[in-house]
């Protein structure tokens, strides 16, 4: 990791889409919200995980005004390329802190080898009530970020119909049975326990 700038059966959650549905398998796109004076515009698969925490794919300067009204303390970054320097002046001048996680991507599948140790030193700032309320991205939000938010699932007792489902919603047809694969062989045993954040969500 860089540090930048400073019961025990599993429950099933259904999966909402943006019209109501469930299920669905179709990529996010963040609406434009109104905000009086101008827009203010998520960034591309922008979606709140649980109190606190937020996922979405690479912010831009487009994306600053919305990313202030969630207060944000850290963001969760998941590509081992540089900060862009915007980004870098945003976070500084709001005093949110960077975690960066250099995680490889590749557009090959059979390639992909998503490490481990990398993923739950990233948990492990997920799970600091100290950091949040946090952002998650990568640079599509699909991937690594999938994967990460799949594993705190884990902890948060979903079964793995649910955690596919959810990871499937934001990788769409670009799914990867490798990632699939990490996620239901991630050990979560070496976590004390559970989040105390964690959402009680109905079935």
């Amino acid at each position: 990791m860089r540090l930048e700038n400073g019961d025990d059966r599993s429950t099933c959650h259904r999966i909402e889409n943006s019209d109501g549905g469930a299920d669905g398998l179709t990529e996010n796109f963040s609406p434009a919200i109104d905000a009086g004076e101008g827009l203010l515009v998520p960034p591309l698969n922008f979606s709140m995980v649980d109190y606190g925490v937020f996922r979405s794919g690479f912010p831009d300067i487009a994306n600053f005004s919305f990313l202030q009204t969630l207060g944000l303390r850290s963001i969760i970054y998941l590509c081992p390329e540089p900060y862009p320097e915007a980004n870098v002046e945003f976070l500084n001048a709001n005093g949110i802190r960077l975690f960066q996680f250099a995680i490889e991507g590749s557009k090959e599948p059979p390639l992909v080898n998503i490490p481990e140790e990398t993923i739950r030193e990233a948990l492990r700032v997920v799970l600091d009530e100290k950091n949040r309320p946090l952002l998650i991205h990568c640079k599509r939000g699909k991937h690594r970020t999938g994967c990460l938010v799949g594993c705190l699932r884990k902890l948060q007792k979903w079964c793995l119909t649910s955690i596919f489902d959810e990871y499937q919603r934001y990788a769409a047809e670009k799914a990867r049975v490798s990632d699939l694969r990490f996620m239901e062989l991630f050990d979560i045993s070496g976590f004390k326990q559970p989040p105390t954040f964690c959402s009680h969500i109905k079935n």
